[in-house]
């Protein structure tokens, strides 16, 4: 449920009797609800006990509460996505999972794209003048300043693919990255495949970490050698993919296969292997990660790794609201799946 607002001179206990108009605010306040729970309420949802129902109608009664009008409607509830990289497909499947688990809490979603040089003061200002219930944050890396700053401000905050090892005091939510890993080159070596191609994302990056680390394993497990050549760090974009891929393809002994750290790397893939007359999946086998939208309209379509971006996002706004009720931290991996499509096949 979303954060509660602490009782001061605002609240029904305080302020009636003195003229002052009760808001939702001061109603769930006094109730230890959240305002979207008043929201409910009033407007008949039905997903609110029977205690909760009767306790918040009392104090809306007892307070003679009277709901404005839609010229004096008050500002909607808020959860605040706080982006380093907003123009990727990855960050609207981000999006579209916040916005669902926010709407069924009755808060909208606000967002924010940071540039590497924004300090933390601006940007948290902004968001706490509009009265945000929390902040997810995207790929970050909080430092001990910045969680400080946020938990003065009495922010409940969770974040989806953390950069850097996970602290115990913060709510992350990412996905099993190395499982995915391990899967995708798997596939590819129960094809045939020996001479297998990774290119994953930055290095700062846990998930890029994890994709290479689960790739190592399967090599390693299969016993086949690693050629280090065939390993690179990208960026997650189409250009990485491309040009890494220009490279390993340029190679004497090429790759048969290629396992890319994103679908975005994977275009960037098929773009080189164009370039250099090589057949995908003929000549080249090809694994992406993340199953964007996209991916079912490459040609050929993409066998990728199903990262449930939408679902990691919805966990995450779920996590931050329960946390508003005194809920403790906690680090949630979903399950990521191969899917099988047709850039995968027995060596040529």
């Amino acid at each position: 449920m979303p954060r509660r607002r602490r009782e001061g001179p605002d609240t029904p206990e305080a302020g009636h009797g003195r003229g002052r108009r009760v808001t939702i605010a001061h109603i769930a306040a006094a109730a230890g609800v959240s305002p979207s729970t008043v929201s409910k309420v009033l407007n008949g949802n039905s997903d609110v006990s029977a205690a909760t129902r009767q306790r918040v109608q009392s104090l809306l009664a007892e307070h003679s509460y009277e709901r404005r009008s839609s010229a004096q409607a008050e500002p909607p509830l808020l959860i605040d996505l706080v982006f380093q990289e907003l123009e990727s497909p990855w960050a609207m499947e981000i999006i579209k999972g916040a916005v669902q688990a926010a709407g069924e809490a009755g808060l909208n979603v606000a967002l924010t794209s940071l540039s590497e040089h924004d300090t933390t003061r601006p940007w948290l200002d902004h968001i706490c003048a509009r009265g945000t219930q929390g902040v997810i944050l995207l790929l970050a890396n909080l430092d001990r300043r910045q969680r400080a700053e946020l938990r003065s401000r009495g922010l409940p905050f969770a974040v989806v693919d953390p950069r850097g090892e996970p602290d115990p005091s913060i709510t992350t939510v990412g996905a099993t990255n190395w499982s995915g890993g391990f899967n995708a080159t798997r596939h590819l070596i129960e094809l045939g495949h020996e001479r297998i191609g990774m290119i994953s994302g930055p290095l700062d990056l846990l998930c890029s970490r994890a994709r290479m680390d689960g790739y190592r394993s399967a090599m390693e497990s299969a016993g086949l050698s690693i050629d280090p050549d065939l390993m690179a760090w990208g960026d997650f974009h189409v250009d990485g993919g491309f040009k890494a891929a220009m490279t390993m393809l340029s190679l004497p002994k090429r790759p048969t296969a290629l396992f890319a750290g994103s679908d975005l790397q994977a275009l960037g893939v098929l773009e080189a292997a164009r370039l250099q007359h090589v057949r995908v999946p003929a000549d080249l086998s090809l694994v992406g990660f993340d199953d964007l939208p996209l991916s079912t309209w490459t040609s050929p379509p993409l066998t990728t790794v199903r990262q449930p971006l939408a679902d990691m996002a919805a966990t995450a706004v779920r996590l931050v609201l329960a946390h508003g009720d005194g809920a403790r931290a906690q680090s949630i991996e979903l399950a990521t799946s191969l899917v099988v499509r047709e850039t995968s096949a027995p060596p040529g």
